[in-house]
């Protein structure tokens, strides 16, 4: 039963944002609400959290800069609370980025829900949770908890998952997905829980069937990745898969595809079902990302994709506005 809706800021006037979990993802968020020219409570109990962060945000903000800021931005907005009762009490909306543990998010939102003010919209970052089952134990304001799930790094990749289980008021939804339209995201606002949400599904279907090709000696892991990153992936930066095949059908479209290539949905093309990971399989996968790095450490490889993700940001942002495209 959905809790009768609460007077909240509107969308487009917050500046204050809370980050509960500082890791990958929830760091990422803060340096992209930092560029939002926002201020960042942060609060994670975690050892040298706070010191990490700062440490990323100072790595991190020369790509912010290249992005472009929002009047005001600056890392000096990023401040730290004590407690999570003090953070509650100092922002506008909550973005928790905790780790994958339902049990641990069940207690902590429970936590929340008692000492967050009403009208503070909670919104987790899960890559897989559905908020029915993380909201099982708000007993005072459940309609305000909303799953927000984003595409690494949040700070670059401006897709967002939005969707509320079923405690969530659609109010709750509807908001945070016009916050998120208002700090340059894309939304897909979706109609109902389903695990993985949409893109992790998507990418879940990809990786299973690169794992059987590599366990089955049938290719390469750079392969692959060759396959993707100068192949379907050009492709997917500017349209995404649906318009992609539909352009693939010539002048008849979609309609075409479907009705041409039908019979090929028959065909034994993908293995769904994950193979087992066998040591063997485990250490071809990791001996073949790490022949494609030659030697490049993680930080460089970060440096590498962000680099090249502003590039075609940028590009699809300039071609559009010429054209007048607004999407």
């Amino acid at each position: 039963m959905t809790q009768p809706i609460v007077s909240r800021l509107e969308p487009t006037q917050v500046s204050r944002a809370g980050v509960i979990g500082t890791g990958t993802i929830g760091g990422a968020w803060a340096l992209h609400f930092l560029r939002m020219g926002m201020d960042v409570v942060a609060y994670d109990p975690g050892p040298n959290a706070q010191q990490n962060l700062l440490n990323m945000v100072e790595a991190i903000w020369p790509t912010m800069k290249e992005l472009g800021l929002r009047e005001g931005a600056s890392p000096k907005r990023l401040s730290f609370a004590n407690s999570m009762e003090e953070l509650t009490q100092r922002v506008q909306v909550i973005q928790e980025s905790t780790p994958e543990n339902l049990t641990a998010k069940r207690q902590l939102f429970a936590e929340l829900d008692s000492i967050t003010p009403p009208d503070v919209v909670i919104i987790s970052s899960t890559s897989g949770f559905a908020m029915t089952d993380m909201q099982v134990n708000c007993e005072h304001h459940p309609e305000r908890f909303v799953v927000g799930h984003p595409f690494n790094p949040p700070y670059l990749i401006p897709f967002c998952e939005v969707v509320g289980g079923e405690q969530t008021s659609p109010d709750a939804v509807d908001w945070t997905a016009a916050f998120y339209e208002s700090i340059e995201k894309q939304v897909a606002k979706m109609d109902k829980e389903l695990p993985g949400f949409i893109g992790n599904r998507l990418q879940e279907a990809l990786w299973r069937e690169a794992l059987h090709m590599v366990a089955n000696n049938e290719c390469s892991v750079e392969d692959i990745d060759k396959s993707i990153a100068y192949g379907m992936g050009l492709r997917w930066a500017i349209m995404g898969h649906c318009l992609t095949y539909h352009l693939g059908g010539g002048q008849g479209g979609m309609a075409h595809l479907l009705d041409h290539f039908a019979p090929a949905l028959k065909e034994p093309w993908t293995r769904l079902e994950a193979p087992e990971l066998t040591p063997a399989l485990r250490d071809a996968m990791v001996q073949g990302c790490l022949n494609q790095a030659e030697g490049r450490s993680i930080n460089e490889l970060v440096k590498e994709r962000d680099d090249c993700l502003i590039r075609i940001i940028n590009t699809l942002k300039e071609y559009k506005a010429n054209h007048g495209i607004q999407r």
